[in-house]
């Protein structure tokens, strides 16, 4: 059986192995109501050390625990909100509890 070539992605400068920061870059993803678009990274937790409120539940997210920060891609600093991972995720099928504003 011949031997596969190794997918050039794999070796992408921006791999989650060689980012301690996260998603330093950041991805684009649609928004919670699904009509516009995000900026989302992933936040690890050695690197979470405040304790945020997540708009998808209400919750808190203590220090340690990894999480996502996500803010419209035409919005700044200001406009970032931090989220559990299951609650970004399960954003179109639960309504939000808390205002971007």
């Amino acid at each position: 059986m011949p031997r596969r070539r190794p997918r050039s992605d794999r070796h992408d400068d921006r791999s989650r192995a060689g980012a301690p920061l996260g998603d330093v870059f950041g991805r684009t993803e649609s928004g919670p109501n699904g009509d516009e678009t995000y900026v989302v990274r992933t936040i690890p937790g050695t690197r979470a050390i405040k304790t945020y409120r997540c708009p998808g539940c209400d919750h808190e997210i203590p220090p340690g625990v990894a999480h996502i920060v996500a803010w419209p891609a035409h919005g700044g600093e200001d406009d970032r909100r931090h989220w559990h991972r299951g609650c970004w995720n399960g954003r179109r099928t639960r309504r939000i509890t808390r205002r971007w504003s």
